[in-house]
């Protein structure tokens, strides 16, 4: 397992679209996606101790984003021949476990994932209502092991930003956590 850090935000990239498939039988269009303020696209997995660390957090932080008018995407982009539990049905039973208030999509062809630079599970990428990057950063401290309650929300109060000046913080610390399972060429 290779861990690696996101690049710096590029503030006012344009999001690239998608039509992914989700385990919840729906396909996923970056419009259908988005939320009156903004969209969080996050490419995360299964097995990734980093995703893990965070997931019940994530599920706490994205269902209040949304009283801020910002919904999510989580995007599946591994090659699960190596990770059975990055699985399509292992995607199905993670999403129902942990009660994601979010669309769960696969990429299959890794296309989304390429398009948008994605480098490691988490990488969060957070968007303006006119689908201009305005975050690129981590969630919290969490890194292999959950962070201790109390610690900065980094991409809640981000986000909430976003929500409410259409801008992103300045100042972002990068996301952490496994390199993406890139299919052989």
């Amino acid at each position: 397992m290779v861990s690696l850090t996101t690049p710096v935000c590029d503030f006012g990239w344009k999001a690239p679209d998608f039509s992914l498939p989700g385990v919840d039988g729906k396909i996923w269009t970056l419009a259908d996606a988005m939320g009156p303020n903004g969209l969080l696209v996050m490419f995360i997995c299964n097995h990734c101790p980093y995703v893990k660390a965070i997931r019940p957090r994530l599920v706490r932080d994205l269902a209040g984003l949304r009283q801020h008018g910002i919904h999510a995407i989580a995007i599946m982009s591994n090659d699960p021949t190596d990770y059975e539990e990055d699985s399509f049905d292992s995607m199905k039973k993670v999403a129902a476990e942990f009660g994601f208030p979010f669309p769960y999509v696969i990429d299959e062809t890794q296309g989304v994932a390429k398009a948008y630079g994605a480098v490691c599970t988490p990488d969060f990428f957070g968007f303006n209502r006119d689908f201009e990057l305005q975050y690129r950063g981590r969630f919290d401290a969490s890194r292999k092991d959950t962070a201790p309650e109390g610690v900065r929300r980094d991409l809640f109060e981000a986000m909430k930003e976003i929500a409410a000046t259409g801008r992103g913080p300045a100042e972002q610390i990068p996301s952490m956590g496994c390199s993406i399972k890139w299919k052989d060429a």
